[in-house]
């Protein structure tokens, strides 16, 4: 039996769900943090349990084909690119097995019906320099500096760190500008065990066709010191030629092209989250603006361009290039004509909706975050879209409530004239949070029989329970494929489209 420190030689031959490899010592399973598929590694047990333990690599005997440098030096102990040194298309391979072995293990699918169904995953052209969207901690190093990076994976320890290839490379910038203004100027940095000092965070939101680029400072206190001089450094810097260099690598280039003549990136929005909480929750419910506006704007294309307003508590998705495939994806699986009645569950900014909008008869977005959905009004007003409508509340409560009042109120009987006929979906979308759908959401939507359900999902694991208790209702998945937001990392989209056969499960 092995215990802790002991090392071990072995050969990788699978990847877990978090990115870490999987390998056996004398038939003993071990999950091995940074190895890949395919390494021979001697690895160091961290943790034993009776069947299998855990390990990281001390040393890599034999690379794996599939291995490959690393493009951030801070990757192992960061956390947030678990599978940064594993070769690209081998991470697509890796997220299209992921979801299939979910929708089998947790669906119950049939593997015939699920190969049948799902189409190749959507990589990206370039896994670099995606993330319109960064959130970074503030905090002291050892000797007692101000740093700005990642926190260390499962600890708050800050990696200092302001250069990060999934972000905007004028975010190491911007965050030099804030560091040294909080020198110059004395200003403290947060600390979690007292709870003292100011500057919790630092969000950056960056609109890649736009160029605008927003500027949040979390803290723990109504204001800053000395703000102008905050907004002075911050507005002086000059961020022009902050797109990706021009590439020789065709395939690269193919992808950077649309990002070619796009206006320069310049400073639109600079504010103040206030948290005066000892909570892990990063943005606090006030928001102060110093300068300019207190939101920024950029557009997607589904086809046709649509311009959106986004502010510091906006939900919107960090990957612009492949939002637009995935939404693109969920566009083609709603099968709209110009006829039908679309809700889109937990809408957030009205990004779906609006393209919904476009192609149906009537679009009702629900969204539990206020700030959401007055910029999703206002996002239907700038775009001149009039047949979307927005209520506030969580979807398992709107939706609910208004099936429950419309059929008491035309007594359960539908005509092409009454409310609740209108009201009632042909479609309905559903984009949730990790955790999945509500039980309460699921059963309204199974009451309401829509004639089609597209479904969303950051999360295969939630998405397969989900669609096995839509399935036993008496929906069959139709179509789905898996999609790459977030190269590098272990999480992966999925949209599936599902339909009503009738063939409910006792």
């Amino acid at each position: 039996m092995y215990k802790k420190n002991d090392i071990v030689t072995i050969m990788i031959e699978d990847i877990g769900n978090d990115g870490e490899g999987i390998g056996k010592a004398d038939g003993y399973i071990l999950f091995v943090k940074d190895a890949v598929i395919g390494d021979m590694v001697e690895a160091r047990i961290t943790k034993c349990k009776k069947n299998y333990g855990y390990a990281r690599v001390e040393k890599v005997i034999t690379p794996s084909p599939f291995r490959v440098k690393p493009k951030c030096p801070f990757y192992r102990q960061c956390g947030g690119c678990q599978i940064q040194a594993l070769q690209y298309e081998k991470q697509l391979a890796y997220k299209q097995d992921k979801v299939r072995a979910d929708l089998l293990r947790i669906g119950g699918f049939m593997a015939d019906r699920i190969d049948a169904v799902m189409e190749p995953i959507v990589g990206m052209e370039e896994p670099w320099h995606y993330r319109n969207k960064a959130q970074y901690p503030i905090g002291y190093d050892r000797e007692g500096n101000l740093v700005a990076g990642f926190y260390a994976g499962r600890t708050h320890d800050i990696i200092a760190n302001t250069d990060c290839p999934l972000g905007p490379p004028e975010n190491k910038v911007i965050l030099e500008a804030i560091l040294s203004y909080m020198r110059e100027n004395h200003v403290s940095a947060y600390q979690e065990t007292s709870g003292e000092g100011l500057v919790r965070h630092v969000l950056i939101r960056t609109g890649f066709f736009s160029g605008e680029i927003l500027i949040c400072l979390v803290i723990n206190g109504k204001k800053l010191p000395v703000e102008e001089k905050l907004i002075a450094k911050l507005t002086e810097l000059k961020l022009d030629g902050f797109w990706p260099a021009e590439e020789t690598n065709p395939k690269i280039a193919r992808a950077q092209k649309p990002y070619r003549n796009l206006p320069s990136k310049r400073i639109a929005s600079i504010s103040v989250s206030i948290n005066r909480e000892q909570t892990n929750v990063i943005m606090g419910k006030e928001i102060r603006v110093l300068w300019g506006r207190g939101y920024i704007e950029d557009s997607l294309r589904v086809p046709d361009p649509i311009a959106f307003s986004i502010s510091p508590l906006s939900f919107y998705q960090v990957n612009p290039r492949q939002t637009e495939k995935l939404y693109g994806l969920a566009l083609e699986y709603a099968e709209l004509t110009g006829r039908e009645t679309v809700w889109d569950l937990y809408c957030g900014i009205g990004t779906i909706s609006l393209f919904m909008a476009k192609k149906a008869k009537k679009v009702y977005g629900v969204e539990v975050v206020p700030q959401a959905i007055e910029d999703a009004r206002e996002n239907a007003r700038r775009n001149g879209i009039t047949n979307v409508e927005f209520y506030m509340g969580k979807a398992e409560e709107i939706l609910p409530a208004f099936y429950k009042r419309d059929k008491m109120f035309f007594n359960g009987k539908m005509d092409e004239k009454n409310e609740m006929d209108q009201r009632h979906p042909d479609v309905i979308v559903v984009d949730p949070p990790r955790k999945g759908c509500d039980e309460k959401c699921l059963s309204t939507m199974l009451a309401m029989r829509p004639d089609r359900i597209v479904y969303v999902s950051c999360d295969s694991a939630t998405l397969a329970r989900d669609l096995k208790i839509l399935c036993e209702g008496g929906y069959e998945i139709k179509r789905g494929r898996a999609v790459d937001q977030f190269g590098h990392t272990c999480h992966v989209e999925v949209i599936i489209m599902m339909q009503y056969c009738g063939k409910e499960k006792n």
